[in-house]
């Protein structure tokens, strides 16, 4: 197993930092000059932190100058910890390995297709600095599992954090009726959700215990609160019972578990999906984002990358008092209230 993509990453003070060394011709001022301002704005482009609430330090030696980016926001202790992400290689489950390596973690990134994955280690290495491990699994596969996690713990030297997000994604296709759903329909669907779920949270627990601490995030859905999908209903109430039953064997352990109901989220997919709707419709792709987005009472798609902050930080030290429960993240889907 060879990791795509590595950046020096150090601790001073309690803050991580990002070192980045630059040759500088000329005299040794201490101020920066033009070469050295544009790969500033450049290396602020690939990194999307806020700048108020971080500070570039330079230093100076032999005609080289060392650029150390501190993040001084909030820090959620995720430096050093290793995670596995499924369904890693697009939609949610690739923006979720995105923010975890920007919070310091080394991620497996795995999922069906190898040049996907291997496509998504490299672009997201180069985005972050971070080291990814492409790992092709299929989830619905109780062999394929086993030796997936055997192979990023290898790589990892321990595992920390499991994301599962391997599913097939909803709403992007028309929702078989009644006298449409066969066996073969509804355990296809099931197998990877529900148990591809259950046999990663199986397999990766006893390292987790064996370090006294993980995280595991089961990434579910909306349908699991509303009618309109008997499979899509069916499998994401399941996924919310498996993870409070997981969260009472496992928080002893310090394992939490946790589940995060996405609604409509926007990712690669989502222009395509606007694009048919549109055809369909007889409606331009502008109107139909603006009738998509009335579903929620933030009146816009949310994307993916919201629901990576959020998993962020259900996967991170500082949300110990979350277990076995389910956050929401529609951007207020509904009008029921859940108490």
């Amino acid at each position: 197993m060879v990791p795509i993509g590595s950046v020096p990453v150090t601790r001073c003070g309690g803050h991580s930092w990002l070192v980045l060394s630059i040759v500088i011709p000329g005299p040794r001022t201490g101020k920066a000059s033009q070469p050295l301002a544009r790969v500033i704005y450049h290396w602020s482009a690939r990194f999307p932190w806020k700048a108020p609430t971080h500070t570039a330090v330079l230093g100076y030696c032999g005609g080289s100058a060392a650029l150390a980016v501190r993040r001084s926001d909030m820090d959620l202790d995720l430096s050093g910890k290793t995670a596995i992400v499924t369904g890693g290689s697009r939609g949610i489950g690739k923006a979720v390995a995105r923010q975890l390596a920007l919070e310091g973690v080394e991620v497996a990134v795995v999922s069906r297709g190898q040049e996907a994955l291997e496509a998504t280690a490299r672009e997201l290495a180069q985005e972050t600095g971070r080291r990814f491990f492409p790992i092709p699994v299929d989830t619905g596969d109780d062999q394929s599992v086993r030796a997936m996690t055997h192979q990023a713990a290898t790589a990892l030297g321990h595992l920390d954090i499991l994301v599962n997000c391997a599913a097939r994604p909803g709403g992007q296709g028309p929702v078989p009726k009644l006298s449409e759903i066969t066996s073969e329909l509804f355990w296809e669907d099931v197998n990877v959700k529900v148990m591809g779920y259950l046999r990663c949270a199986r397999e990766v627990a006893p390292y987790m215990m064996q370090r006294g601490w993980g995280r595991i995030i089961n990434i579910s859905g909306l349908a699991a609160r509303q009618s309109g999908s008997a499979i899509g209903s069916m499998r994401n109430v399941a996924v919310v019972a498996m993870t409070k039953n997981l969260a009472d064997e496992l928080g002893p352990h310090g394992i939490n578990v946790t589940v995060v109901h996405p609604g409509t989220t926007r990712t690669e997919a989502t222009a395509g999906v606007i694009a048919n709707r549109a055809r369909s419709q007889g409606l331009s792709p502008e109107e139909v984002e603006q009738r998509m987005a009335q579903a929620n009472s933030v009146r816009r798609i949310v994307d993916a990358r919201d629901i990576a902050y959020i998993v962020a930080f259900l996967a991170s030290p500082k949300a110990v008092a979350i277990n076995g429960d389910v956050i929401a993240a529609g951007g207020g889907v509904g009008h029921a209230i859940y108490y």
